[in-house]
């Protein structure tokens, strides 16, 4: 796969909205994907803690990533407008996203 760094965070779902965040993202839109891959993300899986509605996120980004334009761009704000009613969220739409430091890896 060549460099890549890996990253994981945690976000915040509203209780009750399980099935609905599963819904989305089973249908989640092609131009997100490809500006997610465009962008140098891969390996990108999402775990929920059904007990604390916890969501706990981790993908990998090739070493020359460009995730940081990601925020600004009109793909990734829609999607935020689309999914800020069944999550935590700022004031600008995004996601609450906390991230978290790894302190165990085993290849």
């Amino acid at each position: 796969m060549g460099n890549a760094q890996k990253s994981a965070f945690k976000m915040f779902l509203h209780a009750g909205q399980k099935e609905e965040y599963q819904r989305r993202h089973d249908a989640i839109w092609p131009e997100l994907v490809a500006l997610l891959k465009q962008s140098g993300v891969s390996d990108y899986s999402i775990y929920l803690d059904e007990t604390h509605h916890v969501l706990f996120a981790v993908l990998r980004a090739r070493d020359k990533h460009s995730m940081d334009a990601l925020p600004h761009h009109p793909v990734m704000q829609r999607w935020w407008q689309h999914m800020k009613d069944i999550m935590r969220s700022n004031p600008d739409g995004s996601p609450v996203v906390e991230p978290m430091p790894c302190l165990f890896h085993l290849d």
